[in-house]
């Protein structure tokens, strides 16, 4: 499955518009539920789940079929475990030739499940092979300067920085020193994109999840063994940059 979902890093891509759809199976929106039982979390004491409903029960308009709904418990780095969790769906979409999108201004009317509160949707339709990505390396992002300081890894370093992102944010740093990777949820002084104000902590400490993702399938694809530790970001709206996880390599 790992080294599955590395491979799908370089296949996946942004859905804004969903054009010529199929249409996904009752079959594969089974496989969905029970693949994402299957994913790792961030934090393991942190209760989730998804529903998948029709375009309609929501107010993304994409062009999509569905939508995937997840939900949370509400704890410490709950965002960050949705977005951790969210983005290996992602990437299983990818694997299935359903594409996907973050769509995080999206609402419902199903505000809670099982006594968890909704965090964000994914909207999915089925969509044919060629129109995936071709070559990930042209994608918009940063560059490995602007995202990583100290020792480069290969086949690391220049891979992480293509998570996705809302409004393509890319809202982190990497510090690469004394044996281990410092990894802060990055936030440039007046640099916010289109995001309202309020808004921009709450969906980039989902993307610090999905960096994080993307950083273990890289590591334990190159065979990198590390333990991480995983530190509260308590959303504070005056620092720059913020600690959310340490990778200390074995």
């Amino acid at each position: 499955m790992q080294d599955m979902l590395y491979n799908m890093i370089f296949k996946r891509k942004s859905f804004h518009i969903f054009k010529d759809i199929g249409t996904i199976s009752a079959a594969e929106l089974c496989e969905i539920e029970e693949k994402y039982r299957s994913f790792l979390p961030l934090a393991e004491d942190i209760k989730t789940a998804v529903r998948i409903v029709p375009a309609k029960a929501t107010t993304c308009r994409r062009g999509q079929e569905y939508c995937i709904l997840l939900y949370s418990e509400k704890k410490d780095n709950y965002l960050q475990n949705i977005g951790y969790i969210g983005e290996q769906l992602d990437l299983y979409l990818a694997s299935k030739n359903i594409g996907s999108l973050w769509f995080g201004i999206g609402k419902t009317e199903e505000k809670s499940y099982n006594g968890m509160d909704f965090v964000i949707m994914i909207a999915i339709a089925k969509v044919g092979e060629t129109k995936f990505r071709k070559n990930m390396y042209k994608s918009k992002r940063k560059t490995e300067e602007e995202i990583w300081t100290g020792d480069k890894i290969k086949n690391v370093t220049e891979v992480v920085r293509f998570a996705p992102s809302a409004c393509n944010t890319q809202p982190w740093i990497a510090e690469n020193t004394n044996g281990y990777i410092e990894v802060f949820r990055y936030k440039k002084p007046g640099k916010r994109g289109i995001m309202p104000a309020d808004k921009v902590n709450y969906y980039n400490r989902i993307d610090i999840g999905i960096f994080l993702c993307f950083m273990d399938l890289c590591l334990n694809h190159e065979n990198i063994e590390f333990e991480r530790e995983i530190f509260a970001d308590n959303n504070d709206n005056e620092k720059e940059k913020t600690l959310t996880a340490k990778y200390k390599f074995i």
